[in-house]
């Protein structure tokens, strides 16, 4: 890989964090009505049994490559919508839990079967705060990270559907 090829993945990789862990740290109220809210921001347990046969809506996520076990990991789902996606406020569940090297796998309950996306981050030092340089993302379907989206594809690239069962998704980390 040439040396300016390189150094422009890097920076596409770090924008792409910057951009989830931004996303991640949004917790100002929507302006849905109230019923409306209860359906966003809903902080889970990682309960795998929710994703075992016969259960559903839901989606078994399997995080590979994250690099260390230091820090946190959040794995967040977003209705699979402009409106909604990697928007402010507009997550649905989150699951925040101790990292661990390697592959680690989530269950995420959906509301209803539809078209989601799911954004996860891993936070290294887990201060809840973005270290460019040091901190992890990736997002569902594994879009690639270019500088013309930077580190924000569009929902488009990053939603699926889900049935009234469990959906099967692998994520890939990415790290600068």
């Amino acid at each position: 890989m040439k040396k300016g090829t390189a150094m422009q993945s890097r920076s596409i990789a770090a924008i792409a964090i910057a951009t989830l862990g931004a996303v991640g740290a949004m917790l100002a109220p929507v302006t849905a009505p109230a019923m409306a809210q209860s359906q966003y921001r809903q902080h889970i347990a990682n309960d795998l049994s929710k994703c075992s046969p016969g259960q559903g809506p839901a989606v078994r996520v399997t995080v590979n490559g994250i690099r260390s076990s230091s820090g946190m990991i959040r794995v967040q789902s977003y209705r699979g919508t402009a409106a909604d996606w990697l928007q402010k406020g507009r997550w649905i569940n989150r699951i925040e839990t101790p990292a661990r090297s390697g592959s680690m796998t989530f269950c995420v309950p959906v509301p209803d079967a539809g078209v989601y996306g799911i954004a996860v981050r891993h936070d290294t030092d887990g201060d809840g705060k973005t270290s460019i340089s040091r901190d992890g993302g990736g997002m569902s379907n594994n879009p690639s990270l270019n500088i013309f989206n930077l580190g924000k594809p569009s929902h488009t690239k990053t939603a699926f559907n889900v049935g009234n069962g469990v959906k099967a998704i692998q994520i890939d980390m990415k790290y600068r």
